[in-house]
């Protein structure tokens, strides 16, 4: 046991030793290994070192060699481009020089057809004037190519003008009365576009006014398309007139849509409805007033018939519809140029532009407009009041649309923009003097001479002396706010429930003279009767008229019961008349009639009272019957009324007396007195009021 444990720690160390020795070896080998790889890596760097510092001196003796080179390339390369450049300047110049000749052709031949190629032969003119006049203002070329590039100018000022002028038509009539038209019936109005150039001449026009305004530096063209923009204006204006001329009178349809319209949309669509006025109205209170002016408030025999004037009033109608249409399409037709204008006419001149454009035709409008104030105006100082009718609806359609004139006229000079306003005032002054003339001429016109004899000779009565005031009123009646008397309103700051009492009290003045006239006219009869139908017939007229015209309604504003009065005024002269017929009816009565018993003989004083009754009642029946057959009642159905009634009260009390006188023996010949039985009565008192008869 001694020996095992001293020998296991030797072999021990001795493993281990060997093992350190192994250990040492192999260390001692990397070692080697690793003195031989350093020797080699610094072989290695020597050679790269060798390497590198030769590869240096190698290519600093290339760049020694390349760098004048590359130096001597880039003088080159610049010489050359100098020479270039220098050659292309040389070129550019040269071409200067030969513009006016390349140019020649194209300029002279002008630039109709061909305007983006003569622009570019002109844009090349300009240029060379530029040049010359920067490096050369002494040359002779530079008057040459100043003086084509004028003629250029003018060439294309030439155009703008002929384009213009070629193109520029008037407006078809049919076409700017379908643009002024309007439906009712269509909640959306259709708008009609007036196509005043061909797209393609506009498109051009516009380039030659661009180029005008930018290089021609020449305002003349302006001036060129506002006189001829201006007299197309005029022409369709002018041209719209004659169609009424032509067409109206002739065939009475005053136009129709057009069917050449552009539109944005095209339904169909019934034709437009445009009522200004009623034209029968205004021809039936200018002939009745024309007579009136003329002969006054005396009837004639006959007096049921008027003067027929109706070829001078058609006329006249077609005058007022024609001027109030030609309102509206200067509105239409300015506005539409406006638009067209400001594509070709540059901004800051466009107003003004317009301004000179829109002149001759308003002003032919304005002066039309003065000449029939002036008109109205002369026929007042003559006590014609006729002629003033045609001012009212005029005047209601200037007032209407003077919001829109105005903004059509927005910008341009005050005195073109005073211009309607100036008419308006003028006929609202004239309008509001013939209303209170012809009010106070209607109670200062003096009454006519007596009638002459026999009675019955002008018994027509003067019906128609009153016929002239319901129309004129019915005019009145439609403007109450445009022709007050300027004594009581100041038209724009009033209400409308205003305005209508103003009219009624007019109206009410009108009617009251009128009253006034007319009785006073009835006492130039001597027989009450007569004078009873006269008045009956206007009374019963006027009260007719109101209604019909609902002129009723405006007197009723400060008169509720005028309606009554002239109805109690009306039965008021039915019985002054049925009076008259007492001198024939009294003789009818028991007053002095006998008393007798039957079969008694009457004494010789009363059978003379029962002779002379019927001698009385067909005497004044002969007379009354003769004098009363040749008196008028032109409504048929006030006739037949006093008529029946007449015809009740005579024909009961007759029979009456004849039941009563039955039995009486009073003469051998009863026929001399029984001249006319009850029927035969009836039918002289059914012949009343009958010239005819």
């Amino acid at each position: 046991m001694g020996i095992n444990s001293r020998m296991i720690p030797t072999e021990d160390a001795s493993a281990r030793k060997r093992e350190i020795e192994e250990k040492l070896k192999q260390e001692q080998e990397t070692l080697s290994f690793i003195r031989e790889n350093l020797e080699k890596s610094d072989q290695l760097t020597k050679g790269m070192v060798s390497i590198l510092s030769s590869f240096e001196s190698r290519l600093m003796q290339l760049e020694n060699s390349i760098i004048p080179v590359h130096k001597q390339t880039e003088n080159l390369q610049r010489l050359q481009e100098n020479v270039d450049k220098t050659l292309s300047c040389m070129d550019h110049v040269i071409s200067y020089y030969h513009v006016a000749k390349d140019t020649d052709r194209i300029i002279r031949e002008g630039p109709t057809g061909r305007l983006d190629e003569y622009l570019a032969c002109i844009a090349k003119i300009q240029k060379a004037v530029e040049y010359f006049q920067d490096n050369n203002p002494d040359s002779p070329e530079l008057n040459t190519v100043k003086a084509r590039f004028e003629k250029g100018k003018e060439l294309l000022e030439a155009e703008f003008r002929s384009l213009l002028t070629r193109y520029s038509k008037p407006v078809p009539p049919i076409l700017i009365l379908d643009a002024i038209s309007v439906d009712e019936e269509l909640e959306v109005q259709e708008e009609v576009v007036l196509e005043h150039l061909p797209e393609a001449v506009l498109q051009d026009i516009i380039c030659i006014a661009g180029w005008l305004v930018e290089y021609g530096r020449n305002q003349d063209f302006m001036n060129v398309y506002y006189q001829i923009r201006s007299n197309q204006l005029d022409r369709s204006i002018k041209g719209l007139k004659d169609h009424f001329r032509k067409n109206s009178a002739s065939s009475g349809v005053l136009y129709s849509p057009a069917v050449q319209t552009k539109r944005k949309d095209t339904p169909t669509k019934k034709a437009p409805k445009r009522p200004v006025y009623i034209p029968g109205t205004i021809r039936k209170a200018q002939n009745l007033l024309k007579q009136y002016s003329q002969h006054g408030l005396d009837g004639k025999k006959g007096g049921s018939n008027l003067t027929p004037l109706e070829g001078k009033d058609d006329v006249l109608d077609i005058e007022i519809d024609s001027y109030i249409h030609c309102i509206s399409a200067f509105v239409k037709l300015a506005q539409s140029e406006y638009a067209l204008l400001t594509e070709i006419i540059p901004e800051h001149h466009q107003k003004k532009t317009f301004d000179s454009l829109i002149q001759e035709a308003l002003d032919n409008l304005m002066l039309e407009g003065d000449n029939i104030v002036s008109a109205a105006r002369r026929a007042i100082m003559r006590h014609d009041y006729s002629a003033v009718l045609t001012i009212f609806p005029i005047l209601r359609h200037l007032k209407m649309n003077k919001s829109e004139f105005d903004s059509t006229l927005q910008g341009t000079a005050a005195s073109t923009k005073n211009k309607l306003p100036t008419l308006i005032t003028s006929m609202e002054t004239i309008g509001a003097k013939a209303l209170e003339e012809f009010a106070d001429s209607i109670k200062a016109r003096a009454p006519p001479p007596p009638p002459p004899t026999p009675p019955h000779s002008s018994t027509q009565i003067h019906y128609h002396s009153v016929i002239i005031i319901p129309p004129h009123l019915l005019l009145t009646s439609e403007y109450p706010d445009k022709i007050i008397p300027k004594s009581t309103s100041s038209a724009s700051s009033y209400t409308s429930d205003f305005n209508k009492r103003l009219l009624s009290t007019y109206i009410c003045k009108v009617l009251g003279n009128l009253q006034l006239n007319l009785l006073s006219k009835s006492k130039v009869y001597e027989d009450l009767a007569l004078s009873a139908i006269f008045l009956h017939n206007n009374y019963n007229y006027i009260l007719k008229s109101l209604e019909k015209s609902e002129l009723i309604q405006l007197v009723t504003v400060t008169q509720r019961k005028a309606e009554d009065s002239y109805r109690e005024l009306i039965e008021q002269q039915i019985d002054t008349y049925q009076r008259s017929w007492l001198k024939v009816t009294e003789h009818l009565t028991d007053r002095n009639m006998p008393q007798f018993q039957p079969g008694t003989k009457l004494k010789d004083k009363e059978r003379q009272v029962i002779k002379d009754k019927f001698k009385g009642f067909n005497d004044g029946l002969e007379e009354l019957c003769k004098i009363q057959k040749g008196w008028a009642i032109p409504d048929k159905e006030r006739r037949d009324f006093i008529r029946q009634a007449q015809r009740k009260v005579v024909s009961d009390a007759y029979r009456a007396f004849l039941h009563r006188c039955a039995n009486i023996s009073f003469t051998k010949n009863p026929e001399k007195y029984h001249k006319y039985r009850p029927e035969e009565v009836e039918e002289m008192i059914e012949k009343l009021f009958d010239t005819s008869a």
